[in-house]
C-alpha cells in the first residue's frame, strides 16, 4: 500500500529577505502572491493561472490565493504601492531624453 503524504499548506508561502522586497512568495518558485493575485483580479481562474505559470502546482496557486484572502489589507497595500512605483518610473522615463 502506498503511503499518503500530506502537505501543510502553511509551508507553501514564505518571505525571504532580499527577494522581492520581502513580499510573500511561493516557496522555491519565487512567484509572488502579488503576481498571482494580479491575474486573479483580472478574472483568471486558479487553473488558468497555473497554466500560465507552468512550474506551479494548483495547490501552490490556491495557497497564494488563500494567503491573499487571509491577508487582504497587506496584499492590497502592496498592490497600491507597486502601482504607484510603476507610475513614478513611467513618469521618470517618459521625460528621459526630452530635455535635449
Amino acid at each position: 500500500m502506498t503511503a499518503v503524504v500530506s502537505i501543510d499548506i502553511g509551508t507553501l508561502i514564505t518571505r525571504t529577505p532580499g527577494l522581492h522586497g520581502g513580499c510573500p512568495h511561493i516557496v522555491g518558485k519565487g512567484v509572488t502572491v502579488r503576481r498571482i493575485v494580479t491575474w486573479y483580479k483580472r478574472g483568471l481562474t486558479a487553473e488558468e493561472i497555473g497554466d500560465r505559470i507552468g512550474h506551479l502546482t494548483l495547490a501552490e496557486v490556491y495557497a497564494a490565493l488563500t494567503y491573499y484572502h487571509a491577508n487582504t489589507p497587506e496584499i492590497e497595500t502592496d498592490l497600491i504601492n507597486q502601482a504607484a512605483q510603476a507610475k513614478r518610473l513611467e513618469a521618470l522615463y517618459s521625460n528621459f531624453g526630452k530635455e535635449a
